[in-house]
């Protein structure tokens, strides 16, 4: 009577892809929760730290040796500005999970995205 989980019909096995997917679609919402804000946000920090601040005045302060185009320190400030944003989003989204979902040693019964 021992079946394996594809030959025990198709309730069983849709069943299966079901859950599956829900925990993809958490897991998905979740890291599109951290990650959308922070990337408008660096976005919005780049247009207005670079409307004052040249990359390449910045460089000559910082870096002289190394050769950087404009286009290249826009680039490298954005992704600063993400990593800041996208680690203060995920540390936000950590301090909000509930109690229970802490103590149990996983975020599945979280509420919060």
């Amino acid at each position: 009577m021992d079946r394996a989980p594809e030959s025990r019909g198709a309730a069983g096995g849709a069943d299966a892809g079901r859950v599956g997917l829900a925990v993809d679609e958490r897991k998905v919402r979740r890291w599109g929760a951290i990650l959308w804000p922070s990337f408008f946000a660096a976005g919005v920090a780049t247009m207005v730290f670079f409307a004052k601040v040249d990359p390449i005045e910045l460089k000559e302060i910082t870096w002289v040796d190394l050769e950087i185009s404009r286009e290249a320190g826009y680039t490298i400030g954005f992704f600063m500005f993400w990593a800041a944003t996208a680690s203060s989003s995920l540390f936000t989204w950590l301090l909000l999970r509930p109690s229970r979902a802490v103590n149990r040693g996983d975020d599945a019964g979280s509420d919060v995205p």
